[in-house]
């Protein structure tokens, strides 16, 4: 079972870290000049390469949660695994929102400002100190 959990919060690290830096990538494309058309695309090849690994790293860690959950029996029937699974779902919503906001980027339909997505960046960091603080501390 410790590798079980081992390997889970490796993946969950490394998912979070693509959910960290794929905003970053959409704050510059925000910022791209019209003209700037090889920047534009550096950028878009960047973020789709990073949205599809971190997509099979979000499979993985997700995939090895359900193992803990459901194979051992780790947190079933308590409080703060179904806030925290309720968590999970929030950071699932966030990487499908990602993949959406960077299909508009391709499509040239981005209407978000730079400063939107410094804002919507945010958002994961909440979400894994949420995770780890319900795993860690067990409120309920």
């Amino acid at each position: 079972m410790l590798w079980v959990k081992g390997f889970h919060i490796v993946f969950v690290a490394s998912w979070f870290a693509g959910l960290f830096y794929l905003p970053r990538i959409f704050v510059n494309l925000a910022m791209v000049e019209p003209q700037s058309i090889a920047e534009r695309e550096r950028l878009l090849l960047m973020a789709r390469k990073l949205l599809r690994f971190s997509t099979l790293i979000a499979v993985v860690a997700v995939a090895l949660g359900l193992w803990l959950w459901l194979g051992f029996g780790i947190g079933r029937g308590a409080g703060w695994m179904h806030a925290k699974l309720g968590v999970v779902v929030l950071a699932i919503g966030y990487h499908h929102a990602c993949a959406v906001l960077l299909r508009r980027f391709v499509d040239g339909r981005n209407r978000r400002s730079h400063r939107w997505y410094r804002w919507f960046n945010e958002l994961p960091v909440l979400l894994l100190t949420a995770a780890v603080l319900l795993v860690v501390l067990k409120p309920f």
